[in-house]
Order: C-alpha cells, then structure tokens, then sequence
C-alpha cells in the first residue's frame, strides 16, 4: 500500500505545479503524519521535493526533474494521451484505473513542458454511441465479467432475419467496431464461433458452470468476421442514384467524394457497387422523396412496389 502510495504522490506532483499536503492527504485518505513520512522517504529516493511556505505553499518537484521518457518525444506522449481518452470513453476500463494510466503519461512530460500540455485537448476522440443507456452499459459490465471470469451465459438473441432464439454461449471476448460492442463467442447451439452485437441481447443470464477457454486468439477470431474479398465485377451490380439538392450534406456525409457527381442545378448523381438489392432498397426508403433510383431498374420497380404497400398499409390504418 505504501508503494502505491508514493508513486501516486510523486504522479500529482509531476503533473501539478504545487500540492498542498492537506490535499495529498484528503486524495489518500491518511492522516497529515503520513504524508510527511512519505514525503521525507520520496525525498531520501532522489526525488527532488521542494517545500513552500504561506497561503500558496505546498510541494513540488523541482523543474529539472522528469521520469524516463523510454524515447518518447512530447508529441508522441501527446498523441498517447489522446488515445487513452479516447479509450475511456468507451467505459471498457475502470475510471480509477484510466486516471492513474493517464497520470502516468503525464509524469513523463518534463516540467518545463507542462505548459504545452494542453495542446493534446484540440483532439477529442469520443467513441461514446449516441444510444448509450444504463441498461446498456449494465449489459456490457456482466459479459465482461462472464469473459474474465470463464462463465458460461444464456440469452435470447435476435438475428439479421429478426428471428429469435434463445442461446448458450462461452464468452471469448469483447471487441468495439464502428461504436458498437460485440461479443465473440462459441455458440453451444450452433457448435461453432460466433459474434453477437450487444444491443441485440436480452435476457442475459450469468450461469454457475465455467468453461475451458479455447485457443482461438482474438486475432483469429476477428479474422473469422472479416467478409471474404468478393469479386465486385462478378458478384455486385451498379446503382445509380439521384438526389435533391436539399439532400447534399448527407449524401457528403454517407457516400465518397469519388461517387459523387455534382449537376449544375445542384442535384446529385452517386455512382456506387452494392453486394445487396435488399440493403439498398432500406437504404434509399431512408432519404423518402429526396431520391430517385436510376439504375438499375429492378430495384427502382421494387421501391416503386415497396412505397406503394407502405401506402396501403397507411390507407388501411384511415379505414379502422
């Protein structure tokens, strides 16, 4: 405890100006006597603590003092920071945990520095999804548990189809991709590898038995859920979409600038390969009136027969 202890003195002191020993104790929760004690021992390691007195005293390290870098420079501990803040939004690592991380990071930046240490805060990653509920990070705390722990779980899941099923699972691990949280793991039903998307899981159960772990690794397990290359030529067909002027930011925001063709009456022409008439009838019903299907001409006769269905249905709900 001791040692846990001066190193989170010597943490603050690093990555503050001056601290007051009340403060250290209040953070600590020891008494002023222990401070002092731990103080003098930081002292007699090397560690050059300077004392001040009035108003604004406190502790600080002299400015000359720094801990090893390990060969990092300033704007690659920036750079380090910034990521591990952007890991933390994630919720994937305890908050202590991550502070004292952090801590660390900035105990290597050299006094003389500290004044730069801010520029790192004119990058912000936030992988925080915009649904993101308690019920939500409850789910992810008990699979996480269920992962370190070997436990085996039950749930009931819904698949692409919409269909449900109850599953028996061995929890490999969690994995965050495109800001969701997916869970790996072997599908007792299935007898094989799967992935589940966490929003799609309910019904969670921790279970009493455990498992032995199996040897897939996480790599190859995130192998296992990469698509296979697909011959576009041979396999996707070409879509052509028109949109209203109206619909520009977000055709800029979901299609590449290469695919994108600007006419001189402001519409937009997207020029784009898709793997799924299906996935791209969901797609185009989204922009409502904002888009036309040129081509191909299939799928612009299937929107066509979709809208007219959506019609009916609203015209029946007018005869109840």
């Amino acid at each position: 405890m001791k040692l846990e202890r001066l190193m989170t003195i010597t943490i603050l002191l690093l990555n503050r100006k001056r601290v007051q020993a009340q403060e250290l104790a209040d953070q600590l929760e020891v008494s002023l006597r222990t401070i002092y004690r731990d103080l003098d021992s930081l002292g007699q390691a090397g560690i050059p603590i300077v004392s001040y007195t009035g108003m604004e005293g406190g502790y600080e390290i002299m400015d000359s003092f720094r801990l090893d870098r390990q060969l990092l420079s300033f704007d690659e501990l920036t750079a380090l920071s910034t990521a591990l803040r952007g890991l933390e939004s994630t919720k994937a690592y305890d908050r202590s945990n991550m502070d004292l991380l952090l801590g660390k990071v900035g105990a290597m930046v050299a006094q003389a520095e500290q004044g730069r240490a801010g520029e790192g805060d004119r990058i912000h990653i936030d992988f925080t999804p915009w649904k993101n509920s308690e019920e939500d990070q409850s789910r992810y705390n008990l699979l996480r548990q269920a992962v370190n722990d070997r436990k085996l779980i039950r749930f009931s899941y819904t698949g692409r189809t919409s269909e449900e099923q109850e599953r028996e699972v061995e929890p490999m691990a969690l994995v965050l991709k495109n800001y969701s949280w997916y869970l790996h793991g072997y599908c007792r039903l299935r007898d094989d590898y799967r992935i589940f998307k966490l929003t799609r899981i309910r019904e969670l159960q921790i279970l009493d038995g455990t498992f032995i772990r199996r040897a897939e690794s996480l790599a190859q397990l995130n192998d296992r859920w990469k698509k296979p290359e697909r011959n576009e030529a041979a396999e996707g067909f070409t879509a052509v979409l028109q949109f209203k002027a109206s619909a520009a930011v977000s055709v800029m925001d979901h299609f590449d600038e290469k695919n994108i063709e600007r006419l001189p009456d402001g519409r937009l022409m997207v020029r784009m390969t898709c793997l799924s008439e299906h996935w791209l009838i969901r797609m185009v019903l989204q922009y409502m009136t904002d888009v036309v299907v040129i081509e191909p001409a299939s799928v612009a006769s299937k929107v066509r027969q979709t809208a007219m269905d959506i019609a009916r249905q609203y015209g029946a709900l007018d005869k109840e």
